[in-house]
């Protein structure tokens, strides 16, 4: 399954429930303002690294450029650009997307 988190883990708790909920195997995009989860000296970067045992975490190049961490990405999370993104959605038959 991929999830797909595009809330900041500064405003809502969606990527640390994502994270608890997601199983063995399924991987996370994080978009637009979710990227600051795949950030160092983030609130969860401990959760994130933790969770990437068992799932494997992507940021979006671009929403991580315009906010200008693109320098703070945390060892282990993918950058994928527009087109890695579309493949992620192609690879994964199941979405979920956290609000």
């Amino acid at each position: 399954m991929l999830h797909i988190v595009n809330k900041s883990p500064f405003d809502r708790n969606s990527l640390e429930s994502c994270l608890r909920l997601a199983s063995k195997g399924s991987a996370v995009l994080l978009i637009e303002d979710g990227v600051y989860g795949a950030t160092r000296g983030c609130s969860v970067e401990t959760k994130v690294q933790g969770a990437m045992a068992n799932i494997k975490v992507y940021a979006l190049g671009a929403d991580l450029q315009a906010r200008g961490i693109a320098d703070r990405i945390l060892d282990g999370v993918t950058v994928v650009d527009y087109s890695g993104f579309v493949d992620l959605v192609a690879e994964h038959s199941n979405l979920q997307s956290w609000l």
